[in-house]
């Protein structure tokens, strides 16, 4: 007969420590496949228990899996195949990825930093939805997002972009990755897909996830060559016209014509436009989207962690009518990745006017933490080895290097002296040699008090050359 203490069994009620007790006996092969369990009358008179505290210990296990019954015969302990813990021996689980180094100075990382981010005007709307939006949180939203975010942003677009878009054609995802998904399931998998060469990483990773074919394109001062897209053999084109990552073109608008031209040759065929930090640009007004051009051949794409932070994983799409009625026989199924807290509270952040006065003041912000790295590099002795190239626009520009070394060099020895940074060969494809030698500084979480020393940690990189 089986012999278990109920002394010091802690807040656990009595069926849940026989429970755990049986269900350790059976894990560690005391009980093995097979085996008859007592009865539920002599168990509990053998334990001093009742027999009610047996039958929900017994029900659980049963539930479980741990054990099965019999009509008339009783329970008994069922074999258990797992490679993990059952039987006895620890299951081993992959080792933690070490923690990243900590850098000095990051120039890749575009976090933001925290006292940029408008907590208390946020946490004051975030509670005002609670108080007055509670049946509507406790809802779950529609696939494309709840209705007053949708309609914030689609007033906001008309205001700071020109774009005329209804509601119902923007769909909220949690991250443009999540969105580049669902597009390539709106557009078909036989779909062939052309990106831009030098690029984002990730659209390809995206691609070759989902098993689609994709060509890279070259690009040259203007942006993506057409006539390499032409020959392609392409149907569906991403771009970010308005400030290109990582390179910084802005493309002009003889170059976005050619491109609509492009799209209008046949049926099918698509332009992503990628908007990603079009509100950051430092002078003048933001550059005309091709979606206000033509509606029917460009679907829109932007975030909000560029302009908020990088952990409000908020992102839209803005679809063609026609592309919305397939949505929404397609896909509508597909809950909204957002929460509806965050929904709630970002519709009320645009429509009250504090998310333009954020942008105002990120604008600011970064205009004079872009013009305090470019001055500290042309006070430093990298001035006579160095070429700045940027466009008074997003949150990175490059730098070009006459040196010796090569790219890998340079990024081994930036991580020497405690300074993270990418060139721009690494988002190359194939091997060009226009674009060695060229770094990419991304600015956006750099510390204002660790410019000076970050630029002197940089010369050091290239002293032995000069």
């Amino acid at each position: 007969m089986l012999t278990y203490s109920f002394t010091n069994i802690g807040s656990d009620h009595l069926y849940e420590h026989l429970y755990k007790c049986i269900k350790n006996d059976i894990i560690t092969s005391v009980l093995t496949p097979g085996t008859r369990l007592p009865s539920k009358r002599s168990f509990a008179a053998n334990l001093g228990i009742s027999t009610i505290t047996v039958e929900a210990a017994y029900a659980q296990l049963l539930a479980e899996g741990y054990i099965y019954s019999l009509p008339k015969k009783g329970y008994y302990v069922e074999e258990i195949h797992s490679e993990g813990k059952l039987n006895g021996t620890q299951e081993k689980f992959p080792q933690r990825k070490p923690e990243p180094p900590a850098y000095f100075a990051d120039f890749v990382s575009n976090q933001t930093e925290p006292e940029n981010f408008p907590f208390s005007v946020w946490a004051k709307i975030l509670r005002e939805v609670m108080l007055n939006n509670s049946t509507e949180l406790m809802t779950n939203p529609p696939a494309g997002g709840v209705f007053l975010l949708r309609a914030a942003i689609a007033s906001y677009l008309k205001a700071f972009r020109g774009m005329h878009v209804l509601p119902e054609q923007i769909v909220i995802g949690a991250g443009t990755e999540y969105l580049y998904g669902l597009l390539i399931q709106l557009l078909g998998f036989d779909k062939k897909y052309a990106i831009e060469n030098p690029g984002y990483e990730k659209i390809a990773a995206i691609y070759n996830s989902y098993n689609i074919k994709y060509h890279y394109i070259p690009m040259d001062e203007k942006g993506i060559l057409v006539n390499k897209l032409g020959n392609s053999g392409a149907d569906v084109v991403h771009i970010s016209p308005s400030h290109h990552f990582p390179t910084g073109i802005v493309m002009p608008i003889k170059r976005r014509q050619e491109l609509l031209c492009w799209a209008k040759e046949r049926g099918g065929r698509y332009i992503i436009e990628d908007d990603y930090d079009s509100e950051l640009r430092f002078q003048g007004r933001p550059i005309q989207t091709l979606q206000s051009i033509d509606e029917e051949k460009v679907i829109y794409i932007n975030t909000f962690s560029k302009t908020m932070t990088p952990s409000i994983r908020i992102s839209y799409i803005v679809l063609p009518r026609h592309l919305m009625e397939r949505y929404q026989a397609k896909l509508s199924f597909y809950a909204c990745t957002v929460p509806s807290f965050e929904q709630y509270t970002l519709a009320r952040f645009i429509r009250e006017g504090y998310f333009e006065q954020h942008i105002n003041r990120m604008r600011n912000y970064y205009r004079t933490l872009r013009d305090e790295m470019v001055q500290a590099i042309e006070d430093s002795r990298l001035r006579g080895r160095m070429l700045i190239q940027e466009q008074n626009s997003g949150l990175h520009f490059l730098l070009q290097v006459k040196t010796r070394k090569s790219d890998d060099e340079i990024r081994l020895c930036a991580q020497r002296q405690g300074i993270r940074l990418d060139c721009l060969s690494q988002y190359y494809e194939g091997t060009g040699r226009e674009y060695e030698h060229c770094l990419v500084i991304n600015y956006s979480g750099v510390d204002r008090k660790r410019i000076q020393e970050g630029i002197r940690r940089l010369e050091r990189i290239f002293q032995d050359e000069e």
